[in-house]
């Protein structure tokens, strides 16, 4: 956040570090431009008002794995003010949560705790940048939680701000859990957990707290306001240390960084640059492109999948079909490689192609679906026209070709062509019907039906 280091994860530990990050006697910290866009960027996704003069803090405060003995961090003047983040249930009831701030901070490093005693410290994740999203309490059960986290890693995901990932530590959450009693005004101490790496062992932590205070307010005791850990092995919290109140941190404005002034060009620039946000290409999916909600929900999932879907609109307009494909034979296939449309052998365009040919009546979908898509998942670089070619799928049927049928097909029924001619128009199905049979069912019935009208005529 305030030096050039590498923020490279899985690299040996202590290489990414540098003078600046070890808090050396005068070195001078340098605000991360980019990072601070970033933070701006996710503040005008989540609707908050956004600081036009900023300053960083020292938050003191003993971190063993971080090297200067304090924290630069964002406390009077944050990034972000305000904004909301809205969630979905699987009903598909919304709401939205309430952010109290996001803030702009630099990260500790990690300290490894061996058995015997040992702790091994590693500061290459020391000074990473870090955006810090605070709600309001206005989070009501383990789910909502839930909801809000993969909403957060679709935001910034959808940004390239961050690829989201809680396994590798790009993206934390720690849970405040306070109760109150039903009718009682106000909600009783918070209790912070911590050490939580996927989605779900957050869910699980939240429903063990709720129960494990719930035991402690019945017994008639207090609640300590403390931090604790959630061992997902047991699935239970354990203490770890009592809780500081704010003014412990001593915080005061950092004498060694500059203010941080957003010019209105700045902010114009970077609003300029923002990407469609989920919710708004969802809605555009559904109004533009006339997709079932339930359709635009699935392909907006990802960034990627999402532009999936719209490469391959340049090759076909029957979205529908294309939005089929993907939830799926494509789907199918991830799930079954454990892969991401990033690795998907078969190319947008190529699929675009492929429906464009079964709506024009050049491939049937059972050849599509059995023979062609198939080989292009081995061989993502098959030439699709060489192969129907060479396998004989092409269904088209030349002009010149139908005329015939059809010169033969009225010759085959004179007093019918006769009985059209004076009013029974109803007999057109009946010409059509035999050209097709004729052609086994390659013909293209509406282009048939116009042949058949002129020849009449």
């Amino acid at each position: 956040m305030f030096a050039s280091d590498s923020t490279r994860f899985g690299a040996e530990p202590n290489t990414q570090i540098s003078v600046i990050t070890l808090g050396h006697p005068g070195t001078l910290p340098k605000a991360n431009q980019k990072a601070i866009e970033y933070g701006i960027k996710i503040g005008l996704a989540c609707q908050g008002m956004i600081n036009r003069s900023m300053i960083f803090d020292r938050k003191n405060y003993f971190y063993p794995d971080l090297p200067k003995g304090y924290q630069l961090t964002q406390d009077k003047t944050p990034v972000c003010v305000g904004g909301e983040i809205e969630i979905k249930n699987s009903k598909g009831e919304g709401r939205a949560i309430k952010l109290n701030r996001i803030h702009i901070e630099e990260d500790a490093g990690k300290s490894i705790h061996l058995e015997g005693g040992d702790t091994l410290v590693d500061l290459n994740r020391a000074g990473v940048p870090l955006i810090e999203i605070v709600t309001e309490p206005d989070i009501h059960s383990s789910e909502e939680a839930g909801l809000l986290l993969a909403e957060v890693r679709k935001i910034v995901r959808y940004l390239g701000i961050c690829d989201g990932n809680m396994e590798e530590g790009s993206l934390r959450c720690d849970a405040n859990v306070s109760l109150k009693r039903k009718g009682d005004p106000e909600l009783g101490r918070k209790v912070e957990i911590k050490n939580m790496n996927s989605i779900r062992n957050v869910q699980k932590a939240i429903d063990y707290e709720i129960q494990r205070q719930i035991r402690v307010l019945e017994a008639g005791k207090e609640i300590l306001s403390e931090t604790r850990t959630y061992d997902a092995d047991s699935g239970k919290t354990y203490g770890m240390r009592t809780k500081e109140e704010l003014n412990d941190y001593r915080y005061f404005p950092d004498p060694d960084l500059s203010p941080v002034l957003v010019s209105e060009e700045w902010l114009k620039e970077i609003r300029r640059d923002m990407p469609v946000l989920p919710k708004q290409l969802m809605q555009k999916l559904v109004d533009e492109y006339g997709l079932p909600k339930y359709d635009a929900s699935i392909l907006t999932e990802t960034k990627e999948l999402a532009s999936y879907f719209l490469a391959a609109c340049a090759r076909t307009n029957n979205y529908k079909s294309i939005s089929n494909w993907i939830m799926g034979p494509v789907k199918s296939f991830m799930n079954d490689t454990n892969t991401v449309i990033a690795d998907f052998p078969v190319s947008a365009e190529n699929l675009g192609k492929i429906i464009y040919y079964i709506d024009q009546k050049t491939i049937s979908h059972d050849s599509a679906a059995k023979q062609i898509f198939p080989e292009l998942l081995k061989r993502h670089d098959l030439d699709i026209d060489a192969f129907i070619k060479e396998k004989g799928l092409d269904e088209t049927i030349g002009t010149e070709h139908i005329e015939k049928l059809i010169e033969q097909v009225l010759a085959e029924y004179p007093d019918k062509v006769e009985a059209y001619k004076k009013g029974k128009k109803g007999l057109i199905g009946l010409f059509v019907g035999e050209v097709m049979k004729k052609t086994k069912g390659k013909a293209d019935p509406k282009k048939t039906n116009t042949l058949i009208l002129e020849a009449l005529k």
